[in-house]
């Protein structure tokens, strides 16, 4: 803990709390090493605030952004159960993006990983001070002073005093240090663990809830914008006659060009600026614009997954090398080798893209459905010339993001024209532009082989992977994986392998490329566990059975990635290891409740499964397809277990995987984004469709397991295993493997 404020009342942008609340800042992060010249200049110690007003009402500042997880709900929770506060006199305020809140990346799974220990501090720190201010209130020694419930009790004769009422005296308390504090046992937890309704569920269920296009401020526009429909092309001419008659229109702007690499700069194209969004859509729509293509107009996706296909193929740079592989090959035993392929995705959340930013003074106001205000702040200021800190962005909530939303350029688009205009842009996407200028998931093809013993298991295992990185988007040259690809279920294989060889080839981005949820295991995870069951087939065994063979006794995997560092979330490897023992447990425990070793495939039903590890959290899914005699596909049943370290709140945990259960059925059966002359051919949910109530699962069942182990990731984990498991349950009720997604394009039946 660092210090004791008092703030006065100078309005929300600088502080949420009246005038002599007591309000505590905490540091959210490990102070950083020493940095001399302009590392330290640039240096900055994060901070949340923590304030307890004279009324008793405890405000708690929440600077990640709410798109349906409750993580609004779930971070507040941990100071509120550590600080001893009654839930029912917490108020939370949204934070703006502000570096002092250390990450605000809602991205990731990371937000209960990497503030649970420092929330758990603040709050406790708080109460120590709330106990020490009751002790010198009364007289009495400290440790006889017991916060319970929004008040503090001394142990010796009974005396209370509310928290409120203790403010003034606590903020008097000198801070105190670590060492000094004691956090609660998980026994005396009365938040933490427990199943609580989120802040927002009233709001959100009755409509009250405040989301981008939501967001009014006086004498705004509309701005709806005509975009090159090739990636990098350049506006030639345009024709806005027609566009200026349509009743409400009332100019149209010029947005110039980004310059590569992207990042997250505007696109550039034609803006109609109107009175509401109805005329700014149909001024656009009536737009005559003229563009210069460029070389991604030669972009067809069936040609450049061929070229995919052809260097997944062929011998590629080595990231990791365990033994010799080709050693292993050459004694001429049995070899299995198969190839996959994922199509590129769309995030297609349900709200899209919409901001609204108002430049005055040289300093920008914007609110937006953003998952990181502070990438708002970091694109805006650079797009405009202006400094950071005149970047002011307020979250709303978000209608789904999964990747989508932390990327800004949506904001810049309405900062560059409120700049342009002199008055506020909301700029409005509609789904056809969210579908047609997506940071799309990467496409990838992937090339499989192993040797394998007598019993089938492997003894050499190669995986060669070709995608466009995530990298290009901020580097044009970049054309291999970058660490954070490599490490997401790749060079991490947690199997019992002596000879094991990762490569990856070049490829070059003629689109956008964004992380998307659960970002490359995706297509690794497809790869790795649909691959593992035909092996598993081959050799005819159990393919759970199978699985806990290769994954092998309970242990610690080294990973040494080749050339590079081993990524692990950024996390360190003593604290987060790659744990086998707990991969066989959710494996052994989704088997166990989905009923795995009394289910035989029959009538066109049958059970897949897959094991994952991701966002440092272990995760089986069992899946049960039923194919008609027509090929149709359902899925009754679906079973994940999931170890994710210490939970916050099992229903939102629970939620996070139903969802997770739907969102890979959707990339399973369903997703597929693909290209013509360099335009991308899907628009909508008509042609790019996600799980309706048919496809979704009609059963998904969550088993978590009680776990002490540091609080690991969430919302991305449960996506992974989802596809791979779907199809090779296809493959055990109907003799089909599918080695390329989605299932629509196969005949199943």
């Amino acid at each position: 803990m660092s210090r004791v404020d008092l703030v006065s009342r100078r309005g929300f942008l600088e502080s949420v709390f009246s005038a002599g609340a007591f309000v505590l800042g905490a540091p959210l992060l490990p102070a950083a090493p020493a940095a001399t010249g302009d590392a330290a200049k640039a240096a900055w110690t994060p901070n949340v605030y923590l304030g307890i007003e004279a009324d008793g009402t405890v405000i708690i500042v929440t600077h990640r952004s709410e798109m349906g997880t409750g993580v609004r709900s779930v971070l507040p929770v941990v100071l509120a159960d550590e600080l001893e506060a009654d839930w029912k006199r917490v108020k939370l305020e949204q934070a703006v993006g502000d570096a002092k809140y250390g990450s605000q990346n809602t991205d990731g799974s990371c937000s209960i990983r990497d503030f649970y220990d420092a929330l758990r501090e603040a709050g406790a720190t708080a109460r120590l001070m709330l106990e020490r201010a009751a002790a010198a209130k009364w007289n009495v020694p400290a440790a006889e002073c017991k916060a319970r419930n929004h008040e503090v009790v001394h142990s010796g004769s009974a005396k209370k005093a509310g928290f409120g009422e203790l403010a003034s005296l606590a903020r008097q308390q000198p801070v105190p240090g670590k060492a000094d504090l004691r956090f609660k046992t998980p026994s005396e937890f009365r938040y933490i663990g427990k199943e609580m309704p989120t802040i927002d569920r009233d709001d959100l269920c009755m409509g009250r809830g405040t989301f981008g296009m939501d967001a009014k401020v006086p004498g705004m526009v509309y701005a709806s914008i005509e975009r090159s429909p090739v990636y990098g092309g350049k506006l030639k001419s345009f024709d806005d006659t027609a566009a200026k008659r349509v009743k409400g229109v009332q100019q149209t702007v010029v947005i110039d060009p980004f310059k590569p690499p992207h990042n997250f700069q505007a696109l550039g194209g034609v803006a109609v600026i109107a009175d509401n969004t109805w005329s700014a859509m149909q001024g656009r729509k009536a737009l005559k614009a003229e563009w210069e293509s460029g070389e991604n107009a030669s972009f067809e996706s069936g040609a450049y997954k061929s070229m995919l296909q052809e260097a997944a193929r062929r011998p590629q740079k080595a990231v990791r090398n365990i033994g010799d592989v080709d050693a292993e090959f050459a004694k001429g035993g049995k070899t299995v080798q198969a190839d996959y392929y994922v199509p590129m995705l769309s995030h297609a959340p349900m709200e899209p893209p919409v901001a609204l930013a108002e430049f005055k003074d040289r300093k920008v106001i914007a609110h937006a459905p953003t998952q990181n205000p502070q990438a708002v702040q970091d694109a805006v200021s650079s797009a405009l010339g202006i400094d950071k800190k005149d970047v002011i962005c307020h979250v709303t909530l978000l209608g789904g993001g999964f990747g989508r939303k932390s990327k800004p350029d949506h904001v810049v688009e309405a900062a560059l024209l409120s700049r342009k205009i002199g008055k506020p842009v909301k700029v409005v996407w509609s789904r056809e532009e969210d579908i047609r200028f997506d940071y799309y998931h990467a496409v990838a093809a992937m090339h499989m082989k192993a040797a394998v013993d007598g019993k089938g298991r492997p003894t050499a295992w190669l995986h060669r992977s070709v995608f466009p990185t995530i990298g290009s988007t901020f580097d044009a040259s970049a054309q291999y994986g970058q660490e954070f690809e490599m490490g997401m279920g790749w060079v991490d294989l947690p199997y019992d392998i002596p000879n094991h060889r990762a490569e990856n080839g070049p490829a070059k981005n003629p689109v956008r490329i964004g992380w998307m949820r659960a970002v490359a295991n995706i297509y690794h995870a497809f790869a790795i566990h649909s691959f593992a069951d035909e092996l598993a087939k081959s050799a005819n065994r159990d393919t759970v059975e199978y699985l806990l063979d290769l994954i092998g006794p309970a242990r610690h995997i080294p990973i040494e990635p080749i050339g590079m560092k081993y990524w692990n979330n950024t996390q360190p490897i003593e604290k987060f290891p790659v744990d086998t023992g707990r991969l066989r447990r959710v494996l052994e425990l989704a088997a166990e409740k989905s009923g795995w070793a009394n289910k035989k495939p029959g009538n066109g039903r049958a059970l897949g499964v897959a094991a994952h590890r991701s966002f440092l959290s272990y995760v089986a899914a069992v899946v049960e397809v039923e194919v008609g005699a027509n090929g149709q596909l359902r899925i009754p049943r679906v079973d994940i277990a999931v170890d994710a370290g210490v939970t916050i709140n099992p229903d939102r945990v629970r939620a996070q995987f139903e969802g997770a259960a739907v969102f890979g059925a959707s990339i399973a059966m369903l997703g597929e984004i693909t290209a013509e002359g360099g335009k991308i051919r899907q628009s909508n949910f008509h042609d790019y469709q996600v799980a309706r109530m048919p496809q979704a699962p009609y059963e998904t069942h969550v088993h978590m397991v009680a776990s002490s182990e540091p609080a690991a990731g969430v919302g991305e984990p449960g996506v992974p295993p989802i596809a791979p498991a779907i199809c090779n349950a296809v493959f055990a009720a109907t003799g089909k493997r599918i080695r390329e997604l989605p299932l629509k394009n196969h005949k199943l039946a």
